[in-house]
Parts: C-alpha cells; structure tokens; sequence
C-alpha cells in the first residue's frame, strides 16, 4: 500500500521540482517548455548523459529502472514528475507487466508524494479499431506484448493516484515525429524504398509532432484531471501509405511501392508488420478541450514542412 500525502513541506523545498524519467527527445523538449523558476531534474542511467543534461539546465540523478536500488534518492524529490520512460522488451519473469513503473512508484511513495504526474502511454492500447474513431471512453484492447506492459504501467499509476492523492494523467501517444527529431520522419524509410500496403488493405494511422507532444505534457502537469487519459494526436485523418506519399512528395523522393497484404507479410519484418496489423483515428477533442491545446503543427504535411 502506498503512503498517503503527508503535510506542508518546509519553505525551502516549496519551489516547483519537475523530475522527468526518461529524459530523451520528448523529454529535453518538455524541459524546454518548463518556466525558468521550476527546477528541472532528471533521471539517467548513462553517464555519458550527464553533461547534456547540465548544459540543457537539468540536474541528472544516475539511476536505473531495472535497478530499484538505484531509485531510492528521488523520494520526495520531485513535486511534479514526467514519466516517459518504456516498459522493458526482453528479460521479463511476466511479459505483460512494466517493472519499471512498479520501482519508480516504490521509489516515489517512500517520501514527499508528488503533487502530479503525467505518464507517456502508447495509442496502441486500443489495438485494432478496424479504422474507427476511437476517444477515451473507449476499453483498451492490447493485441501486442508492449501495448499489454503499457495497459500494466497505466493501471499501476491510476491504483497510485487513487491512494495516494497524487494527480495521475496518462497520455496516449501514437508516432511521434519531427524533422530535428532522430529518426523522426519517413525520409530514411522512403529512401530504402520500403513498400507500404495497397489501399484496399492499408491502415489508418495516426501522428503528433514532438513539440506539441512536449506542450501536451506540460499541459497535463498542471491542468490535467486526476486519473484521466487523453488521446494526443493532431487533425491529419490518412492511411499510412498516403503519410508515406505525403512525405514523398515533399522530400521530392519516389512514391514507395504498394503491396497487397499477402505480400506484405512475406516481405517485411514482423515489427513492422505489427504496426500495419492495426488501424484506428484518434479523436483529440479532449486534448484541445481539457489540456486546451492549440496545435502548433495541427498536420503532418506542416510539421513535415517545418525546420
């Protein structure tokens, strides 16, 4: 059982303290859209992080996931804290849990419970809506051994939120993309002339560009609704082979070939396949309603465009 809130802190650890775990790209960016009187901490395993994270104004904590021991210094460290960091994909006892949310909420309910906490979830929860719309309200349905560790992760944070007072948002993400962004769009895919389906067998799916990702996580640390989920996706309503055209067109690159289903399966890896397999529109109205989000890059045709 989880501790409960305790009583007033002392004025000298009043100021705001925003812990991100999992301080990659989205989390260098949700760093960046922080005020300058919040204190920003994150978590690290790398030492070779460190100095990145000095240079961005963030205090790197060592310390691992798959490790617990290694946690125990963020106790009451964070009034506010970012969870973005992925259920583990091998070495598992249980392949449908997340160990690692299970240890950071061990560490976090030793001392001073955070006011909220924003978890990075996945679309993939939902599994195959056969393209429908698909909101909130809407049962999860994992159909892969990741999206199972997330629905895990998700209902371990919303049994810490409801014992312990602490705000718990869940943000259900899809591909995230961005032209700065590490692999962050379709222009290595297209050069390889990886094929997409035929579009009588092809899947709606679904984007957010990194920066109103990193906007959408600031959001919810503050005006988040305790243990709600929100969808965070932009307007772009096309089916992955159309993106890849989209994305084509404007690099100036060849259209990737099409391939019917059958010969999909023969000819691409299983990972790849496995994001092919489902097919769902997100509805982000409770984004732009709850979080009141204006999207910067509302589609992927302007986010792709931008610098």
């Amino acid at each position: 059982m989880y501790a409960t809130r305790p009583g007033a802190l002392p004025s000298r650890f009043r100021r705001e303290r925003v812990l991100i775990v999992g301080c990659g790209d989205v989390g260098l960016r949700v760093a960046g859209q922080l005020p300058k009187r919040v204190r920003l901490l994150a978590l690290t395993s790398s030492t070779e992080r460190v100095a990145t994270l000095r240079a961005q104004g963030i205090t790197p904590l060592l310390g691992n996931l798959d490790q617990p021991a290694s946690l125990r210094r963020l106790a009451g460290l964070g009034t506010r804290v970012v969870h973005l960091a992925p259920p583990p994909s091998d070495n598992l006892q249980n392949w449908q849990r997340d160990p690692r949310t299970r240890a950071l909420l061990h560490a976090l309910s030793q001392r001073g419970l955070p006011q909220a906490l924003v978890y990075g979830s996945t679309s993939g929860v939902y599994g195959d809506c056969a393209g429908a719309w698909v909101d909130e309200a809407a049962r999860v349905n994992p159909q892969t051994p990741r999206a199972h560790r997330r629905v895990d992760a998700e209902q371990q944070l919303r049994f810490f939120g409801r014992s312990t007072g602490t705000r718990v948002h869940t943000l259900r993400i899809p591909g995230i993309y961005a032209p700065d962004r590490d692999g962050g769009t379709p222009r290595a895919r297209l050069l390889k002339g990886t094929p997409v389906m035929v579009a009588e067998d092809d899947v709606y799916t679904n984007h957010i560009h990194a920066d109103d990702l990193a906007r959408a996580c600031v959001a919810a640390l503050w005006r988040g609704k305790p243990q709600r989920s929100t969808n965070v996706s932009d307007d772009t309503d096309l089916k992955m082979g159309d993106y890849f055209d989209l994305a084509a067109d404007l690099y100036g690159l060849p259209r990737p070939p099409r391939l019917p289903r059958t010969q999909a399966k023969a000819q691409l890896p299983l990972m790849l396949l496995s994001f092919m397999g489902e097919s769902r529109r997100l509805s982000n109205q409770r984004m732009k309603r709850e979080l009141r989000i204006r999207l910067r890059y509302p589609t992927a045709a302007q986010g792709l465009a931008s610098n």
